[in-house]
């Protein structure tokens, strides 16, 4: 096994309570610490012998004359026939003080000629000095990364516990110490210490012992030199070697770069999809930049060129914006605003906006519709508008098909359909739009009409955002395109085209080596995430949002509350309740902290909040929750995000009522939705809505009617294993699904729906096992019995004589070769029947 982390990620100490926590014996293991002083082969081998009992071997073998290698073999020889059954352990800690050539080739031999007694843990905060792929391939070789040991959020929270509770910290307090340190472990703990002992809170990076840590530990080996030259990529949100060695004539010191500060074991990531990028830890990367090096702002008017002649409009404008070189600032601007949706970074530029220089958003039109994308791509659509709407006069004549595109782009997110629609065809028919402009206009018509359920002309669009992505030639914009379409199919409720669409699109996106992140390629994520919460697929949604959520977080984008909607649903399906509020709570911080309108993200955890009340029986608590919704229902907007909603709010107003047994109000509710939608209900809130129709109808009806809808329902969500909204509604279902469990026909989704609702074959008897069939009207009277209605109140249920009552209640008895109700009513369950 190799454990690699840069230094404080409790290398040694995971190791340690890995071993404590199995059955090895501690005289089993051998830990050997190495310093720079192990770095004669004598000297190593003479370590090794001493920790297996065998002093006198290796001074013998060299005393005749064998070579290092010839005398680690014998070494190994001597220990497999003294080999025991009990399984033995070397761990060699600090791997990186190994570099001389003929120690690390006797490391090599070590581990690949093990004796299969014996087992070795390499720790390292460096990469392994030699290659192991071929045992990796033999499933003898195991690495553990920063990945395994950082702290989660989750955990983090667990850590601080003790804090919370004495009110030294508030959730707010811990979510920022996770984010600044990515879950690094040793400032956690640090930070926790001085918290304990009640000494004066301090920012974390201001703390005496983080501070002592990351100057002695972290950087204690570098020189001066390389120390300035880490302070330089500090600067630099991301940085490659490439623009490393462009800022060469004007960086202190450009001898380490970024490459190079990775191999030594310095806590910088590779950014996933970048090529040779690498990112600093944002705790050591805050502390390096304080003082601020001379020269600052010449470097970052350097890096701003360079991204601007690389096309990087967001970054070039970013870093323009950080010289403050007002003239630069404007000069960028004017190449155009559109570039900013398909970019990496606007949530840097949106931290920016204070920093401006007095009057410059004045003095360029074009600056002032860069900052309203950069407001509406961060859902500040009323800062978006107020910043456009102030144009007017010949800067308004001269832009005029651009703020038509943008403001298509803000009223599609406030979730205005038929005012998007205007908008873009506004834009499209005025003309002299770039691009860029041109593709997000189609996206925006594309997306309202899949929203008002005209999925061939949602399609035509698409057709149209695809061809000017191919001709763009950038994989960001056919990201996008991809993304586009797949919505289009997901509200067709076609699942299984619609992953294939995103997978293919990721795969795709992918073969760029160099490519700078997108928001379509987090997109295209984040709806193959919503498509496996759909078909049920929890393990795979639940790794894929790990990755996808961290840079939606990072990158500030929208898609983050749509990660935050999938925890809670998953939550709420495993019955962890408390920890569905967690996220909702977290959610609720974040986008207040984003300062996002209100109206984006309010019902969408309104929604949530009553879901999750309903599930726990809390009829009153969600009757609030839907009441504060009622205005966002009436107003009947359709996030671009969350399509569905206007329809599930209506679907929840609806389950309220049944929750208080208003079965006819419920109905009415459902009956006004259909009228509403008419041809355009999406086929997801269509299974909500005929999954409480069957519910309203097992009530009022009785369970035979119910049942043919239920099938139906059933066989249709089967073909794209669409099992979300059974899930969402197993509480109301819970008195339809299992009378009628035997009755649907054997598929997987079958299997996940007796999953769903802890139902198995195995648990009941066909109904077909009986010598003669119950029929569809004995079996409605069967199921009013089981609910403990009398003959003379199924009679006036079901509008016939109290002598045909019991005749049925007869024959049932004789069918089910019982004596009485009660035995009839537990012959039946057991048969699959209730």
């Amino acid at each position: 096994m190799f454990v690699q982390a840069p230094c404080g990620y409790g290398k040694s100490h995971a190791v340690l309570s890995g071993i404590a926590s199995s059955s090895i014996p501690e005289e089993a293991i051998r830990w050997v610490s190495l310093n720079a002083q192990d770095n004669s082969p004598t000297r190593f081998l003479s370590l090794i012998a001493i920790a297996f009992d065998l002093p006198e071997s290796t001074d013998s073998s060299l005393q005749a004359g064998a070579s290092f290698s010839d005398a680690l073999a014998m070494m190994l020889v001597t220990l497999n026939r003294k080999a025991s059954e009990r399984m033995q352990v070397i761990v060699l800690d600090n791997l990186q003080n190994l570099t001389n050539p003929a120690v690390v080739a006797l490391l090599q031999q070590l581990v690949a000629e093990l004796p299969s007694a014996l087992s070795i843990i390499l720790i390292s905060r460096k990469a392994l000095p030699f290659d192991s792929h071929g045992l990796e391939l033999e499933n003898r070789f195991a690495r553990i990364g920063v990945e395994v040991l950082e702290f989660s959020r989750a955990e983090t929270f667990e850590f601080f516990k003790p804090s919370l509770c004495r009110n030294q910290l508030t959730s707010v307090a811990v979510d920022n110490l996770y984010d600044l340190t990515e879950g690094w472990v040793t400032p956690l703990a640090l930070y926790r210490r001085e918290l304990l002992r009640e000494v004066e809170r301090k920012p974390v990076q201001e703390t005496e012992s983080v501070e002592r840590f990351l100057k002695e530990s972290v950087l204690g080996g570098l020189t001066p030199g390389q120390q300035k030259s880490i302070r330089a990529v500090a600067e630099l949100e991301l940085c490659s070697d490439e623009l490393y060695l462009a800022l060469e004539p004007i960086t202190p010191d450009s001898s380490f770069c970024p490459s190079m500060a990775h191999e030594q074991g310095l806590p910088l990531r590779i950014m996933p999809g970048r090529g040779r990028w690498y990112r600093l830890n944002p705790l050591l990367q805050e502390w390096l930049k304080s003082p601020v090096m001379p020269g600052y702002q010449d470097r970052m008017l350097e890096t701003s060129r360079w991204f601007g002649h690389r096309d990087q409009f967001p970054e070039a404008l970013k870093y323009a914006l950080l010289s403050g070189d007002g003239e630069a600032v404007i000069r960028i601007a004017s190449e155009g605003s559109e570039a900013l949706l398909l970019g990496q970074d606007t949530a840097s530029l949106l931290r920016l906006r204070k920093t401006l220089p007095p009057g410059l958003l004045e003095r360029s039109a074009r600056l002032r519709i860069v900052y309203s994308w950069v407001h509406a791509i961060g859902g500040q659509f009323q800062q978006a508008r107020a910043l456009v709407d102030e144009l007017a006069g010949p800067d308004f004549e001269e832009h005029e098909a651009r703020i038509y595109a943008l403001k298509a782009f803000i009223l599609r997110g406030e979730g205005s359909v038929e005012g998007a629609l205007a908008a873009a065809d506004q834009a499209l028919q005025l003309g002299h739009l770039s691009p860029q402009a041109r593709l997000i206009t189609q996206m925006v018509r594309s997306s309202a009409l899949c929203a008002a359920g005209r999925f061939a002309e949602a399609r035509e669009a698409n057709r149209s955002t695809t061809r000017l992505a191919r001709e763009a030639g950038d994989s960001g914009s056919e990201a996008l395109a991809v993304y586009s379409h797949a919505r289009i199919e997901l509200g067709k409720g076609a699942l299984k085209h619609a992953e294939q669409l995103l997978r293919t699109g990721l795969d795709t996106a992918m073969q760029e080596l160099a490519r700078p992140a997108r928001v379509g390629e987090t997109r295209l994520q984040l709806n193959l995430v919503l498509i496996l919460w759909h078909q049920g697929r929890y393990r795979e949604a639940d790794r894929l949002l790990v990755n996808c959520g961290r840079h939606a977080e990072q990158a500030r984008d929208l898609g983050f509350l749509l990660v935050m909607t999938i925890r809670v649903l998953m939550c709420r399906v495993e019955g962890r309740y408390d920890e569905a509020f967690v996220w909702i709570g977290r959610a609720e911080r974040t986008m207040h902290s984003w300062q996002v309108d209100e109206s984006l993200f309010v019902p969408v955890l309104e929604a949530l909040k009553a879901s999750c009340w309903l599930a726990q029986g809390q009829v009153e608590s969600a009757a609030q929750a839907v009441r504060k919704l009622e205005p966002y229902r009436e107003a009947g907007c359709v996030p671009e995000l969350f399509p569905m909603m206007p329809g599930l709010l209506d679907c929840m107003h609806a389950r309220v009522d049944l929750a208080r047994g208003e079965f006819v109000r419920a109905r009415e509710t459902l009956t006004a939705m259909r009228g509403r939608y008419e041809d355009a209900i999406p086929w997801g809130v269509e299974l909500h809505i005929r999954l409480l129709e069957a519910v309203i109808t097992h009530e009022q009806k009785g369970p035979v009617a119910a049942r043919k809808m239920l099938l139906s329902v059933v066989a249709e969500a089967a073909e794209e294993h669409f099992i979300s909204p059974f899930a969402e509604l197993r509480s109301e279902l819970q008195a339809v699904v299992p009378g009628h469990f035997a009755q649907i026909a054997d598929s997987p989704f079958k299997d996940e729906l007796g999953r769903l609702f802890q139902l198995s074959e195995t648990s009941t008897v066909s109904p077909e096992a009986l010598a003669e069939p119950i029929s569809e009207r004995e079996h409605g009277v069967l199921e009013l019995i089981a609910m403990g209605l009398s003959n003379q109140e199924i009679a006036d249920r079901l509008h016939i004589s109290l002598h045909t009552v019991k005749t049925h209640a007869r024959r049932i008895n004789a069918k089910l070769e019982v004596k009485s109700r009660t035995q009839a009513i537990v012959r039946a369950r057991e048969l699959g029947i209730l």
